[in-house]
């Protein structure tokens, strides 16, 4: 007798590919989305950094602040130590610039941090007090920055979004820390807080031989 000889059908071999191809298809998509997850993980670490290294640069400037206003140009107008304005503008002068090659120059430099075009810029000049030809250099600190603030909180722990004080009869007021709040993707709002050094800066009318 002949030994019968057993093969599969053809329902039986659709089966088998559909199963083959939704396996296949599984395995693809969970692929894909390892792959997605990991590079966003990559791109909000990277992010991450430069939002890191941007707040120490902000944090090296506001614990050097110190008392040193400027002359302007403009009619050798004074500017104070200190200046801040609701346009997430933050203008000061700060010690402790280094000079390794030893030019003939101040340690203490100008810089102002300012929201333009969604980036967070930095701002420095070369001198202190400010010629008709003075220009700041500037570099971009952040990108994609929705919103910008500085405020300064005062020795009764009242925040004010503009330095110096501008009303009139203002008691004269030191400022004991710098607030910032910085809207950034994808992370949103970002909070930092700075005490500032023990340099009088203080914002009030009294002060008169030192307008700030």
């Amino acid at each position: 007798m002949k030994r019968r000889q057993h093969g599969f059908t053809l329902i039986e071999i659709l089966v088998a590919l559909f199963v083959f191809a939704l396996v296949a298809l599984i395995s693809g998509q969970l692929l894909s989305r390892t792959l997605s997850a990991q590079s966003q993980l990559q791109d909000r670490g990277e992010r991450l950094a430069l939002v890191h290294r941007a707040m120490q640069i902000v944090q090296r400037d506001l614990l050097q602040l110190t008392n040193r206003p400027i002359r302007n140009s403009d009619d050798f107008e004074q500017l104070g130590s200190l200046l801040i304005n609701t346009d997430g503008f933050l203008e000061m002068t700060r010690m402790g610039w280094r000079n390794p090659l030893r030019h003939r120059r101040s340690e203490m430099q100008r810089v102002s941090y300012r929201l333009e075009d969604e980036k967070l810029i930095r701002g420095y000049w070369h001198t202190l007090d400010r010629g008709y030809d003075a220009e700041p250099a500037f570099q971009t600190m952040l990108e994609d920055v929705k919103r910008v603030e500085f405020y300064v909180l005062d020795t009764q722990g009242e925040e004010h979004k503009f330095w110096p004080l501008q009303r009139q009869n203002e008691k004269a007021l030191d400022p004991v820390a710098i607030i910032l709040r910085i809207e950034i993707a994808p992370f949103g709002v970002v909070e930092r807080i700075w005490q500032v050094p023990g340099a009088n800066l203080s914002g009030g009318r009294e002060n008169a031989n030192v307008p700030l």
